[in-house]
């Protein structure tokens, strides 16, 4: 009798394997060396120094820590709860009033601009809003100049009182373009019988906003903060191009923090310790908020 051919129970777990393989190389074993070096004390050359948790005690009573984690909570502001309040408004508008008056051609192009942002190197838009908000012949004092307003002109990126808003500034303008494109196409799947309906008992635009479109786009916006509130918490390239956590850390955030004690002070010990605490508190927000949506979509 021939012998029977080989079959897997389940074959298509095959092709899992590549990215299983990736991840772990990618991500869980950088993990792991990550949180090893944490617990060390080492400069980067030579054998690293066992240390425990010295190095989280030092953390935890460390105030460029502290407050680097201040300016992540205004970082979220500016790249998550701004935004998404924004961009519902611009969404609704490009489409339920530029599309249906002048075009859903329009509408596109309006979208790709607001989202050209997002697809624009950090590092480019850096530079150039570095020339803009730059205090000598910079183009907003310039413009402020021009308009009667002089008085106002500020060294917006060296100034320590100012920077942080100027830099929140940007951000916003980075991140708008990601929630206006998620909600045009979450809007595209509300129901227009509900609107129609709505319209007929006499609501007017912004009723009809509140009780029948927000409550069909909620997946979007949980998504859209979810994955803003991540970007916000692990912000690096607008600090490093923009500020460098400067001036006198009034812009610096947990991830250019971790940065500049690894690579620019070699403590590579403690900028883990730095890494993996942002990394875990990432997690946790993840899972939570996760969770939450899961638990709105079941009540639903």
């Amino acid at each position: 009798m021939s012998a029977r051919p080989l079959r897997l129970r389940n074959p298509y777990a095959l092709y899992l394997i590549p990215g299983v393989i990736a991840f772990l190389a990618v991500v869980i074993v950088p993990f792991a060396m990550n949180i090893y070096f944490s617990l060390t004390h080492w400069q980067g050359v030579g054998s690293p120094t066992w240390a425990g948790l010295e190095n989280y005690q030092e953390l935890m009573k460390d105030s460029r820590f502290w407050e680097s984690f201040r300016h992540s909570v205004a970082m979220v502001l500016a790249m998550a709860v701004i935004p998404t309040a924004v961009g519902l408004v611009v969404a609704a508008a490009l489409f339920d009033y530029i599309g249906k008056h002048f075009g859903s051609k329009l509408a596109s192009v309006l979208r790709a601009c607001f989202y050209l942002p997002q697809v624009l190197p950090i590092t480019v838009a850096g530079i150039v809003w570095s020339w803009i908000l730059a205090p000598e012949n910079g183009s907003l004092n310039e413009l402020l100049k021009a308009v009667g307003l002089g008085s106002l002109q500020q060294d917006w990126l060296g100034d320590p009182n100012v920077a942080l808003y100027s830099v929140m500034a940007v951000m916003v303008w980075v991140q708008l373009g990601f929630p206006v494109v998620i909600f045009m196409a979450g809007l595209q799947r509300v129901d227009p019988s509900l609107h129609e309906a709505a319209e007929l008992d006499g609501t007017n635009w912004w009723q009809r906003f509140w009780h029948v479109t927000l409550p069909q786009i909620r997946p979007e916006i949980y998504v859209v903060m979810l994955w803003c509130t991540i970007a916000a918490l692990k912000v690096f390239g607008a600090v490093y191009v923009l500020t460098k956590g400067g001036p006198a850390d009034a812009t610096i955030v947990p991830s250019y923090f971790s940065f500049s004690t690894f690579f620019e002070k070699t403590d590579v010990g403690y900028g883990s310790a730095i890494a993996t605490v942002l990394t875990l508190i990432i997690l946790a927000l993840t899972t939570i908020g996760l969770r939450f949506q899961s638990r709105s979509e079941d009540a639903q």
